[in-house]
């Protein structure tokens, strides 16, 4: 609760400072960037609003992202109890990986973890967000690397939404906390903002209850973020928005020595011109450290035993964007522009323990950067608007190597240096959408994006219980060519349907591959044990999926429906040491998922259901393991109290489904979040 408390003082003792707003004052700057692009209309998007950000049953930023069926990370637990590694974001079946496959950005800035790709989940508090686009979709035309299978674009609040004081505090199941304050001030020549978030839990026990033994324990958590806004009028027509932010987490597994940390602080400056020539200038710096301790459990679960410690992982990120919007004519919009992102870490981790102590230490890391030019432009004539972006990008590997060495000697145990790398990608996308009458709209689209290997893929081997992966220095970029087309129905006032059918293949798929089992030594991990499987990261041929998605909204008066359906059906083409992989499923790639919200809401209450639904998905490469199917269902209930009063209800999960994570080789299975209540209120001033 120290945590909880200074949060609570931080807010009081600053209050007086914000609270002072100038009667009349006038917001003429919007915290934005510049205007959505036209040929947007091309593409298979969806938005989530403010209202159902701060809605939601659990008030987190994945369960949100959750409501966009085809969106999901590489395990099915959220960021109160999965490993911070196992959270990387993807689209349209293009999974099977930890790393990022979908390019998040806020504001703007790129969002991955600098070292691995993952998405630091808590560091997005619900309340600092105003909105939510996910493009599904690949082409790194105009926003760049890392866009394969589509982009999410979060949004800060603007000043029209930033009131003198917020908060919200709920008490939950297992002693859990979740806090979020935000004070704002507003002056006709800018806002400033400054929020915190904090959360904890005594946890629940990862492995359910017919395979755990008293080795197994409740998962723990405790995170907490604070952010740091100001945007400012600097010249006519042109703003100044800056942004510092800075995060803590910390969760354990479940067991002894599980226990893994992240920590960050980021900082951005972006200036924005909304004169006749648009134009906006972007610079940004993140620094990151994660930890982790990794343990292996007997057969019985009776013990616990590490086997290793990654005890320091410092990583940075870098980078800047240019753009310029021209004025070409009415009814043509243009955007050219430079962007770069420039990344480096590595990993330093104890390992080989013999009697509860470790005996070798690895260091492993690198640097890699890209250097990108852009040009996107539409054209809208009558019913048909026409959209093409394209780019050349620069890439770099360096400085890349594996060095371990004997803890009591310091001699050399392994020593790699790997060749430096470099490359060129062309990419981009192109499409066409008519508004053929007031209630119909048809698209299409065809993209080709890529991304480069993460440092974590390059360099870092890691074991997972008895498994352990072998990295590869020399993968290659991972591309991405697709099509879709689809249409959009608005068949009454309130109603909207959005079909899409898709086809895309992601040529060198980067893939965890098992090459053996043991007991044996095996390159670049050294012994695996009994009833565990070695595996090495490589480029299979291509991964190609197909599927469809479909999105409706109704909205009648306060009442609401959303619904949201994504099926895929990926197949693995595989040749060489990979070829039992051919005609394969990629891993965690379920291939039916489902999100329907109702909701109402008017003067009295706002009440919510969600129902999610995912199909069963394989947990290994080789398709032996399966985990089941899940349903569950979250709602929340919201009632005013008197004016910047109401109280809260909440529940996640409300029928305690199994909603499995993870399944070992002999048979143990993890799960996801079970049922958790809410209670609380929320003050706005």
């Amino acid at each position: 609760m120290k945590h909880l408390s200074l949060f609570a003082a931080l807010l009081i003792s600053t209050a007086p400072a914000f609270a002072a707003e100038a009667e009349g004052a006038l917001i003429t700057v919007t915290g934005k960037g510049l205007k959505d692009l036209p040929g947007d209309a091309a593409l298979s998007l969806v938005v989530i609003e403010r209202d159902r950000i701060l809605n939601s049953g659990s008030n987190r930023l994945e369960s949100v992202l959750a409501d966009i069926a085809g969106q999901q990370q590489f395990r099915r637990s959220d960021s109160r109890s999965a490993n911070a590694t196992s959270q990387g974001i993807t689209l349209r079946g293009l999974g099977g990986n930890a790393s990022s496959r979908a390019l998040l950005v806020l504001d703007g800035v790129p969002q991955a973890d600098p070292f691995g790709g993952w998405v630091a989940f808590p560091a997005y508090a619900t309340g600092r967000l105003d909105r939510i686009r996910v493009t599904r979709g690949g082409g790194s035309g105009y926003w760049g690397p890392g866009a394969l299978a589509g982009t999410i674009e979060l949004e800060s609040v603007g000043g029209a939404a930033i009131n003198p004081f917020t908060g919200s505090i709920a008490f939950g199941s297992r002693e859990s906390v979740d806090a979020q304050g935000s004070l704002g001030l507003k002056r006709s020549g800018g806002f400033a903002t400054l929020s915190a978030a904090y959360g904890r839990g005594d946890g629940f026990i990862p492995i359910v209850e017919r395979s755990r033994g008293t080795a197994d324990r409740p998962a723990p958590y405790e995170q907490a973020s604070v952010n740091l806004r100001a945007v400012v009028e600097i010249a006519p027509d042109t703003e100044a928005q800056v942004t510092a932010t800075g995060f803590t987490d910390s969760r354990e597994r479940g067991t002894d020595f599980s226990r893994n940390t992240s920590e960050g602080v980021d900082g951005a400056i972006r200036l924005v011109g909304r004169g006749r020539w648009g134009w906006q200038a972007l610079a940004y710096v993140q620094t990151r450290n994660f930890t982790s301790d990794f343990a292996a459990v007997n057969a019985a679960r009776t013990t616990a035993t590490q086997t290793l410690a990654q005890f320091d992982t410092p990583a940075t990120g870098w980078g800047g964007r240019l753009e310029i919007a021209p004025p070409v004519g009415a009814g043509v919009s243009l955007r050219l522009g430079a962007d770069t992102r420039h990344l480096t870490g590595e990993t330093n981790e104890l390992f080989t323990y013999v009697n509860a102590a470790p005996t070798r230490q690895r260091e492993a890391g690198g640097r890699t950067g890209t250097t990108g030019l852009f040009v996107d432009g539409s054209i809208e004539r009558g019913i048909i608007t026409a959209t093409a972006s394209a780019r050349i990008d620069w890439w770099t590997i360096e400085d890349g190597r594996l060095l371990e060495t004997t803890i009591a000697t310091g001699a050399p145990f392994t020593t790699l240096i790997f060749a430096d790398r470099s490359g060129q990608e062309f990419t981009g996308r192109a499409g066409i959408a008519i508004k053929a009458a007031d209630w119909i709209a048809l698209r299409g689209a065809a993209y080709r994006g890529w991304r480069l290997p993460t440092l974590n893929e390059l360099y870092r081997p890691f074991r997972v219980g008895p498994d352990a992966t072998a990295a590869n220095a020399l993968l290659k970029p991972e591309r991405v060519t697709g099509v879709d087309a689809g249409f959009t129905l608005k068949p009454a006032d309130g109603v909207e349907i959005g079909v899409t059918g898709f086809w895309n293949r992601m040529d060198d798929t980067i893939a965890n591959v098992t090459q053996g089992s043991g007991p044996g030594v095996f390159p670049g991990v050294g012994f695996v044990a009994a009833g565990g499987f070695y595996r090495q990261r490589q480029n299979l041929d291509a991964l190609e999926v197909w599927g469809w998605e479909v999105d409706a909204r109704l909205r009648r008066g306060p009442f609401g429906l959303t619904a949201s359906w994504s099926h895929v059906d990926p197949g693995i083409s595989a040749s060489g040491a990979a070829a039992p992989l051919d005609e394969l499923r990629p891993a965690q790639t379920p291939r039916d998922q489902f999100s329907g919200t109702i909701d109402y809401s008017d003067k009295l209450f706002t009440a919510s259901a969600t129902l999610r639904h995912i199909a069963s998905q394989f947990e290994d490469d080789q398709n032996s393991r399966s985990l089941n199917s899940a349903t569950m269902v979250d709602a929340l209930l919201l009632v005013p109290l008197i004016k910047g009063l109401a109280i809260e209800g909440r529940v996640e999960n409300l029928f305690d489904a199994e909603v499995q994570a993870a399944l070992s080789g002999t048979g143990v299975v993890e799960r996801a979040l079970p049922r958790t209540f809410w209670v609380g209120a929320r003050v706005s001033f």
